[in-house]
């Protein structure tokens, strides 16, 4: 599901990522004439810099960078313009040579741009490790780090896509993946419960707890609800919404065995995907339970991994996960972790999507982009 800007990990960075991120607010070069974010413009000593979103300081391009303006000055997505401007920050070199000696897990969605995936496949291979949910596992219980630049590709919700584009790309470059997915929406055509939300909302559904507000809160709003809340507010706007969300079709369990086949190994994201934290106790055990016996029954074994659902931690999660055998469990903090996991159940993620520019897909990468958003004071 997509993570909401509260929902992650809220602590803040370590001292030596404040060492290394402060330096970029030193990047003050001469004035120049204001630019639109995310485009390049030049000094009036004719050094090429990069015009980054507001509220971040200019940085100046590194030797070579006027050949590189052509490519800045394309219009992109803001979180794109702030990695074009993070890539040629002149600390980008001391955090990729210190995530070399981290464990980076990438955290996917859905793939929406396969020829985008590919490139950062592409890259993965030049530049990293990649390793599967297998050897973070067997690292853990041999107490073993894992090699240098390691990096596991993961997938949350696991549409339809990881089969038909992401599968085929992985199985070329010989990477392989692990999909969490949501056991009740498997072998339905059910929509994932916030797009339907979304799709109600906007064909005229209304619930009580959410007549005040700007749409654009809807989800903040839901996630933030007591479950049973949510499950109310979810049942009004379906009764009262002039139209129903068309159907959406999903992974079957077949598919699940053809993905394991291909290398992707399956997970644990419970049966609904709410918000565990607003979860009761009765409630976070059922729906972890829940689909692990449905996973176990269609894979014919236990799944050994689970994604928290919203990417945040909670204990009574973990307390269930030990008690049914699970090896692994990911956070989506926005984080790299160590390569010997220190919390096996509290690994943290990445967060990645298909269409990410190289250049920020970089800066991701090395825990730069994340570090300064940290440093920004915005959570991951």
């Amino acid at each position: 599901m997509p993570q909401s800007q509260s929902t992650t990990s809220t602590s803040g960075p370590t001292a030596r990522d404040r060492a290394l991120v402060t330096a970029l607010s030193d990047l003050r070069p001469p004035p120049t004439t204001a630019a639109p974010p995310g485009t390049a413009t030049v000094t009036t000593d004719g050094q090429p810099i990069v015009t980054p979103p507001a509220g971040l300081p200019p940085a100046v391009l590194p030797p070579g960078g006027r050949a590189l303006r052509s490519a800045a000055t394309r219009p992109c997505h803001p979180a794109d313009a702030r990695g074009e401007w993070l890539r040629f920050a002149p600390v980008q070199p001391l955090f990729r040579a210190r995530a070399a000696q981290r464990l980076a897990v990438l955290a996917y969605h859905g793939v929406t741009d396969p020829r985008s995936f590919g490139a950062q496949l592409d890259r993965l291979r030049r530049l990293a490790t990649p390793v599967s949910l297998a050897a973070v596992q067997q690292a853990v219980a041999e107490r073993r780090p894992l090699p240098a630049r390691s990096v596991l590709v993961t997938f949350d919700d696991a549409d339809r896509s990881v089969l038909t584009h992401a599968l085929p790309a992985l199985i070329e470059r010989g990477i392989p993946a692990a999909a969490f997915v949501i056991s009740e929406l498997i072998g339905t055509e059910k929509p994932f419960w916030w797009h339907e939300a979304d799709f109600l909302a906007r064909h005229g559904g209304r619930a009580r707890s959410l007549d005040c507000g700007h749409p654009s809160q809807l989800l903040r709003r839901l996630k933030a609800m007591p479950d049973p809340d949510r499950r109310r507010s979810l049942h009004e706007l379906r009764v009262s919404a002039d139209r129903r969300p068309p159907g959406q079709e999903q992974l079957t369990p077949a598919d699940l065995l053809a993905l394991r086949e291909g290398g992707v190994a399956i997970g644990n994201h419970t049966q609904g995907h709410p918000c565990l934290g607003r979860c009761d106790d009765a409630t976070v055990r059922a729906e972890i339970t829940g689909a692990h016996e449905a996973l176990t029954r269609w894979l014919g074994e236990p799944p050994i991994a689970f994604a928290y659902p919203d990417g945040g931690h909670d204990v009574r999660a973990e307390t269930v996960l030990q008690e049914l055998g699970y090896r692994l469990g990911f956070l989506s903090d926005h984080r790299l972790g160590p390569r010997l996991p220190s919390h096996p159940l509290q690994i943290s993620r990445l967060q990645v999507d298909s269409t990410t520019s190289t250049r920020r897909f970089d800066t991701i990468l090395s825990g730069l982009e994340p570090a300064y958003r940290r440093w920004r004071g915005h959570a991951a």
